[in-house]
């Protein structure tokens, strides 16, 4: 293992064990800039949540993906097919996940992590659709 993959597995780990506690109650509060990603393991069968900063989409969420499509929750998802939103109290049943370009997708945010994501160059973003009826604007 390269001294850069430590590095990766030990921030995950502490975002983990350290970070995520505290921005999940954040994401179950009506205010705040986070969501919860509700998905089941792929090979475990077991529940997660997964704290996440989404976009806004006129059909649904835009995740950028900060470490890649790589990190657990997303391979996830993907291989269960969907999985539930959590945002400001409301449930979103996600069923429809495609991969979004860069520009689109940083133009989900709100203008000062446009800035950011575009400053930290980053490129993966998936929208997250599903069967209800639409977001209202500014939900996000």
């Amino acid at each position: 293992m390269t001294f850069q993959q430590k590095m990766r597995n030990a921030l995950l780990s502490f975002l983990k064990n350290y970070f995520n506690p505290l921005t999940k109650r954040m994401a179950r509060s009506s205010f705040g800039p986070f969501a919860i990603i509700e998905h089941v393991g792929r090979r475990s069968g077991k529940h997660y949540e997964t704290p996440i900063i989404l976009g806004h989409a006129d059909d649904g969420f835009v995740a950028e993906l900060t470490y890649g499509p790589d990190v657990d929750w997303y391979k996830n998802v993907v291989a269960a097919g969907g999985c539930t939103v959590i945002l400001h109290g409301k449930k979103y049943v996600i069923d429809k996940l495609e991969p979004m370009d860069a520009a689109v997708g940083r133009a989900a945010f709100p203008l000062p992590a446009q800035l950011i994501l575009w400053a930290i160059r980053r490129q993966h973003f998936v929208k997250m659709t599903g069967n209800y009826s639409g977001l209202e604007k500014g939900t996000v």
